[in-house]
């Protein structure tokens, strides 16, 4: 590649990293990816704040301009090739004349990268690099970085970070009436729109179109040499519309017409190596069982659900639901759902055992009482659970009937998990 032209956007787009605004401390104890000596991995969805998270690590290292080599790869101007990393670190040896620490931006772009990356661990550099794909991130480390690197798994703004980020706070055990209301209006806001960065700083859902054109196309169409891109859409459409439920691969064959059931499976797999669903299995202590279940799909961001799923008539239901499995997927836990003569949402496994029980439901009143607790408390029963949890919208009047059973807002509980991180 020309040389005056890589440096040209190698200045661009350090000039771009350099002055980001806005950023907020996410949720994620960083000192010890900071003093590592390890490689670290940023893995997650397109757009999730992956370029931020690398700028704050810039800062809080307190780096000046000729410390750090920061490149973003996802740029059509570049060849595509190992190569271009070695011409990288040669400009900036160049410019500085000083070794630096390695900043790299979606690097599964270029094929081969773990070598680059592993000598340059071998010779004595800091590196950090992010990726938006699940198989080719975790493939290479496992081949050439194994031991060599710590992975943060990082999301969308979860509810805590997206008040932080709108500069909105609350003393959640001494709310006032208008406190508390305001405090509802966010959250609303959020359990529909999500924690997209750009789509809460711009406060427009529609970015969420050219989001999911950029997966479909670079990362699921172009990565797999796929042809059936409207089929393919057709089970990404479908799937948005049913967050929270079951489904099966017959019923996806049916809404697309694609005949065979292993390019069914490969669909699956494309979506959730770029983040986009992710699959929740019944838990049985039988593992062939286990895979043989039904599963349940969730989707990265309550946006996507919104802006291109179908409206359905429990549809907050559903989106809570949702915000709660990723908040569990943030906190590092192991999940399962939960299903014999009733239905619990969701079971956490901690070693060998089944540590939690949590029902979700919108509202919790008459009409459903019966049955939410009934699930939950046949879920804690089977696995000997002690104490479970029902998270609901705001508030219920319902009197639940045992002491073992506790019933908290969605906010408290999603607000809870910054405490909890470690």
């Amino acid at each position: 590649m020309d040389k005056e032209k890589l440096k040209e956007i190698l200045l661009d787009q350090k000039f771009s990293f350099t002055n980001k605004r806005n950023l907020i401390d996410r949720d994620i104890f960083l000192d010890m990816y900071l003093s590592t000596s390890q490689i670290v991995v940023i893995s997650g969805v397109r757009r999730c704040g992956k370029s931020s998270l690398l700028s704050i690590i810039k800062n809080k290292l307190s780096l000046n301009e000729e410390d750090y080599c920061y490149f973003n790869f996802d740029d059509e101007r570049i060849v595509a090739n190992v190569n271009v990393m070695n011409d990288i670190y040669a400009l900036h040896l160049e410019l500085y004349k000083k070794e630096p620490i390695f900043f790299f931006d979606e690097i599964q772009v270029i094929k081969g990268w773990e070598k680059f990356v592993n000598r340059m661990y071998e010779s004595g550099h800091k590196i950090f690099v992010t990726g938006s794909n699940a198989k080719l991130l975790s493939s290479e480390i496992s081949t050439s970085l194994t031991g060599r690197n710590k992975v943060i798994d990082l999301f969308p703004f979860s509810f805590s970070e997206y008040l932080l980020y709108i500069n909105h706070k609350y003393d959640f055990d001494r709310l006032t009436t208008k406190q508390k209301s305001l405090l509802l209006s966010d959250f609303q806001s959020y359990l529909e729109y999500g924690g997209f960065p750009l789509v809460v700083k711009e406060n427009d859902i529609d970015i969420i179109n050219s989001w999911f054109q950029d997966i479909l196309y670079r990362d699921i169409v172009s990565r797999y040499n796929l042809v059936q891109v409207n089929e393919i859409k057709l089970i990404a459409l479908y799937l948005f519309s049913n967050i929270g439920k079951r489904f099966s691969y017959s019923t996806l064959k049916s809404i697309s017409e694609v005949k065979s059931l292993s390019s069914i499976k490969n669909y699956l797999h494309y979506f959730e190596l770029s983040y986009l669903f992710f699959y929740l299995s019944k838990f049985d202590f039988s593992m062939k069982k286990q895979i043989g279940n039904s599963k349940k799909v969730y989707t990265i961001d309550n946006a996507v659900a919104n802006k291109l799923g179908f409206r359905f008539s429990e549809n907050k239901g559903r989106l809570l639901e949702n915000l709660v499995f990723l908040e569990l997927l943030r906190r590092g836990k192991e999940i399962y759902y939960f299903s014999e003569k009733y239905e619990c949402d969701f079971l956490v496994k901690e070693g060998v055992e089944i540590v939690e029980a949590i029902q979700v439901t919108y509202d919790l009143n008459i009409l459903n009482k019966d049955r939410e607790f009934n699930g939950l408390k046949e879920a804690m029963n089977r696995y000997n659970i002690k104490n479970g949890i029902i998270i609901i919208n705001d508030s219920t009047d319902i009197e639940i009937e045992d002491n073992n059973i506790r019933v908290i807002p969605a906010y408290k509980w999603l607000c809870s998990a910054s405490q909890n991180k470690n």
